[in-house]
């Protein structure tokens, strides 16, 4: 396998619309890196200008030290897992992991090993004869990712293969092909809207905004210390709660209720004194017991965990409690907060000490 330099790279289509702004990330030999965001945030143009099915407008795009940006995709040894499979419906599951190989020429004997030693890792063996048609969408996904291994690439391209799949396929792939990058040690670049996804398979992530890149960490990163706003409302499921707070005497006043700040919170706000901040709260850090009442209108029971949704004054606010808990509409809660995140409202960018 082999690394990838995305430097200074920027996509601008004919219409004048900058799709990518100054994308820049090295992603070390073995590393699986996950590209996140909202839908329209670039992240899909990014790996087509990885392809080479887009263009890129500016910047440089290196693989393995070898600069690749004006070659032709067929020259760049990058092979691509599509959402909607690309397979021949035509043609048999091995004559589909077969094909590129036999587009190239490459001796028969060759091909049959590559196709049965793929097959064997993605349990498809039984399945070679079948046409696509007669497998469930897993499958022919373990199909397409087939046909990319026994090219044996330099570089790993997932375009949100997982979409199309139901919720218990999703999860089950999902481990698939985090065991399939542990078993090849291959450098992969997976593109997905999917949080889940970003989260538990990521080496690091690329979080993106209209073309933007917002931060780029490990997973804990992101969760834990998020860059800006936009990451902290994006990563984390359910949703960060947030509120604007004024810090006052050691606590954040909203006008709904009033936080005692911790002395870490304290020395992270110094400067902030009488101004108003974003104050945000992840669901699993509001815990049962405390000054702050919230009305509930929801109780969702998740089995080790129960989400509460209810208001505390004006405010929305999502408890996630880890015991099953058995509230109702109208009932009142009291709760406090374990951790807390601050953003500056100009800025939106994380206060840090």
């Amino acid at each position: 396998m082999s690394d990838l330099k995305l430097q200074h790279l920027e996509k601008v289509y004919d219409n004048k619309v900058k799709a990518v702004h100054d994308f820049n990330l090295d992603v070390r030999d073995g590393e699986l890196i996950v590209l996140v965001g909202p839908s329209g945030c670039g992240k899909s143009t990014t790996l087509r200008m990885v392809a080479g099915l887009e263009d890129i407008s500016s910047g440089n795009l290196i693989i393995d030290g070898k600069d690749v940006t004006q070659m032709p995709p067929k020259d760049r040894d990058i092979a691509m897992v599509f959402q909607n499979y690309a397979l021949y419906g035509h043609m048999t599951i091995y004559e589909n992991m077969a094909f590129s190989m036999m587009l190239r020429k490459e001796n028969k004997n060759v091909i049959h090993q590559k196709v049965l030693a793929a097959a064997e890792i993605l349990d498809l063996t039984s399945q070679l004869n079948k046409k696509p048609g007669q497998l469930s969408g897993g499958q022919r996904q373990r199909v397409a990712m087939g046909r990319a291994i026994v090219r044996t690439p330099k570089v790993f391209l997932f375009d949100e293969p997982l979409s199309n799949l139901d919720a218990k396929l999703r999860s089950a792939t999902r481990r698939e092909i985090l065991l399939l990058h542990k078993r090849l040690n291959a450098t992969m670049l997976y593109v997905t809207h999917d949080q889940t996804e970003a989260l538990t398979l990521a080496d690091r992530i690329v979080c993106m905004s209209m073309g933007h890149v917002q931060q780029i960490g490990t997973p804990l990163e992101l969760y834990d210390t998020p860059a800006n706003l936009f990451v902290a409302s994006f990563i984390g499921l359910p949703p960060m709660n947030l509120f604007d707070v004024t810090v006052q005497d050691g606590k954040a006043v909203c006008e709904d209720f009033t936080v005692e700040l911790t002395d870490e919170d304290k020395r992270t706000l110094a400067g902030y004194e009488g101004k108003t901040v974003t104050m945000g709260v992840r669901p699993e850090d509001v815990t049962e017991g405390g000054e702050i009442p919230v009305n509930v209108f929801s109780n969702e029971n998740l089995g080790l965990n129960t989400l509460v949704n209810g208001n505390a004054g004006k405010h929305k606010i999502t408890c996630k409690f880890r015991d099953w808990c058995t509230y109702k509409q109208g009932d009142t809660v009291k709760v406090s907060f374990k951790k807390k995140h601050f953003f500056d409202k100009e800025t939106t960018n994380a206060i840090r000490v």
